[in-house]
């Protein structure tokens, strides 16, 4: 089966339609099979105090507190009917993460066919229950998370009726970019081999090659915040990668997808025209009488491979020649 590839539109919006509308179209140009956006009501996802992270303060400045920030993010009810069916009309799927229980009804009564706990809500127990009583596929991210977190979420997630086969637990790094030391990816294997999960990858990291190395290491889903401008105002721009960039990251997934193959160690189709060019054979290393015996000193292995495999120089050695042999003639027995 195929890396599942989400481009994370996220909140790149902006608040505008049309621009959601543009983020469905370059995704969908740059080869994503999903194009995921945010839908939250902003009044039940932070207090009116709640100060911002370091990276929004960063990209958004200090004027406004995290809650004034996020509310121009929203998108409406009918701003994901458009954009569900834009996505329809560029040939993408649409998905979107909800950070709260209306706003999840309201994916579902879409027909959004399967959930994305986000890494902020991987300890909210009653929001982890409400989300998976459906038992649709779970993608759930875990950023910031321990093992031990991570092992108590999967496990509500199961017993609320979602089966573990059914659960693909996503390494993250919740940090906007996030530094190349701080990735971990070994930590992906881990929690495959701790919980017995698919696991997948969502990056914060700049550029393209850590999405690509953890195809590599076995995720079966990758997801990066994607943009159209890295400049514009926002919180998560500069961690995302623009169209083409991400185009670029899509080829180098499917490349690796391929060139993984079956794990069965043997010459390829392309490998067999090669191989009696680049093997060796057995050869008269110098003239060679019939009756004489085959030695260390009359034999030697040079190409082509279409003749007896140096393999065989013990069974060689000793045997007496059934015929003259030139030098760098192949040797018959």
């Amino acid at each position: 089966m195929s890396v599942l590839i989400i481009a994370e539109a996220g909140v790149n919006h902006n608040g505008d339609l049309d621009t959601a509308r543009q983020l469905v179209a370059a995704a969908a140009a740059a080869g994503a099979d999903i194009v995921k956006f945010q839908t939250f009501s902003a009044r039940k996802l932070v207090t009116s105090g709640a100060a911002k992270a370091a990276y929004q303060i960063a990209t958004t400045g200090n004027q406004e507190g995290q809650l004034d920030m996020i509310r121009k993010l929203e998108l409406s009810r009918q701003d994901h009917e458009v954009l569900i069916d834009e996505c329809r009309r560029h040939g993408i799927r649409f998905f979107s993460t909800a950070f709260d229980t209306d706003s999840f009804d309201m994916l579902m009564d879409m027909g959004l066919d399967q959930v994305k706990i986000p890494s902020g809500e991987l300890t909210n127990l009653p929001l982890l229950r409400h989300m998976t009583r459906h038992g649709l596929p779970v993608m759930l991210s875990t950023g910031m998370a321990t093992l031990g977190e991570v092992e108590a979420a999967v496990d509500v997630i199961e017993r609320n009726g979602t089966p573990r086969q059914r659960i693909t637990v996503l390494h993250c790094t919740t940090e906007y970019p996030a530094p190349m030391e701080d990735v971990n990816l070994h930590a992906m294997l881990s929690m495959k081999a701790a919980f017995g999960v698919d696991v997948g990858y969502s990056d914060h990291t700049p550029g393209i090659e850590i999405p690509v190395a953890a195809v590599a290491l076995g995720a079966t889903i990758i997801e990066k915040h994607f943009t159209l401008d890295r400049n514009l105002p926002g919180p998560d721009h500069k961690a995302s990668l623009e169209p083409d960039q991400f185009k670029a990251m899509v080829d180098a997934i499917r490349n690796v997808e391929v060139a993984l193959g079956d794990g069965i160690k043997r010459p390829s189709a392309s490998e067999l025209k090669n191989k009696p060019i680049a093997r060796k054979s057995l050869v008269a290393a110098r003239h060679i009488r019939a009756g004489e015996r085959f030695s260390a000193e009359n034999l030697a292995a040079k190409r082509p491979g279409t003749g007896i495999s140096p393999m065989q120089w013990d069974e060689v050695i000793g045997r007496v020649a059934v015929r003259d042999f030139d030098t760098d003639e192949l040797i018959e027995l």
